[in-house]
């Protein structure tokens, strides 16, 4: 593989990236060791931008360092998996409330046209479950977006990496995208109607039944 052209200091974090993609496609899978000097050959880079990157991973909580074995790829307990799931629950609950009460006319279309894409993509036919929640996480952070509270947001962006781990999960169970497509239907409606306090009961009941999903 090539050597990457990038200036020394954005290189940790483009090194970063790159093994964050390759942990999300499974291509580095949960449990498995990250063979630093590889990868940092692959990559035409020296071990220090590689350790550098693996600390950011570690951070995100998607490399789990052991000493003397080296980095893993961090795989998500039970406990893990409810924790996250209970607070991207209180955090984007509380952000369906506020936009419920404070989006503008031209926010709330922009929400509705992730909706729609969102029930194209899960249209029987032409099912494509990467898509779908491609664009379902678009739709929750720019829901967050519009809620406009950044530290909220970097908490949910952090956790949502956490959650990608054990993504796959949720996508192998029969019926998850229908009843994830409903629920989200049950959002929007409360959102249209300005109701907060439905906004809010109904993004949690979406979590809960993701966690249920996933677990």
């Amino acid at each position: 593989m090539a050597a990457l052209s990038l200036a020394p200091r954005a290189l940790y974090e483009e090194v970063a990236e790159l093994l964050r993609q390759r942990i999300f496609s499974r291509e580095l899978e949960p449990g498995s060791w990250i063979d630093e000097l590889k990868i940092a050959h692959d990559y035409g880079i020296s071990r220090t931008p590689m350790r550098e990157a693996l600390k950011v991973l570690a951070t995100e909580g998607l490399v789990t360092m052991k000493v003397r074995r080296g980095a893993y790829v961090t795989e998500v307990s039970e406990r893990d998996l409810a924790d996250v799931y209970h607070l991207l629950s209180l955090l984007e609950s509380d952000a369906a409330g506020v936009v419920a009460q404070r989006a503008d006319d031209a926010q709330m279309d922009e929400l509705k046209a992730l909706h729609q894409e969102l029930e194209n993509a899960a249209r029987p036919k032409q099912l494509d479950r990467e898509k779908f929640f491609e664009i379902n996480e678009r739709f929750h952070m720019r829901l967050l977006e519009i809620a406009d509270n950044r530290w909220r947001n970097q908490m949910v962006a952090d956790l949502r990496k956490v959650m990608k781990l054990n993504r796959h999960n949720s996508l192998l169970k029969s019926g998850r995208i229908q009843e994830s497509l409903a629920e989200h239907r049950a959002i929007m409606d409360a959102l249209a109607a300005r109701d907060p306090q439905a906004c809010t009961e109904r993004m949690r009941a979406h979590f809960a039944n993701g966690l249920e999903a996933a677990a």
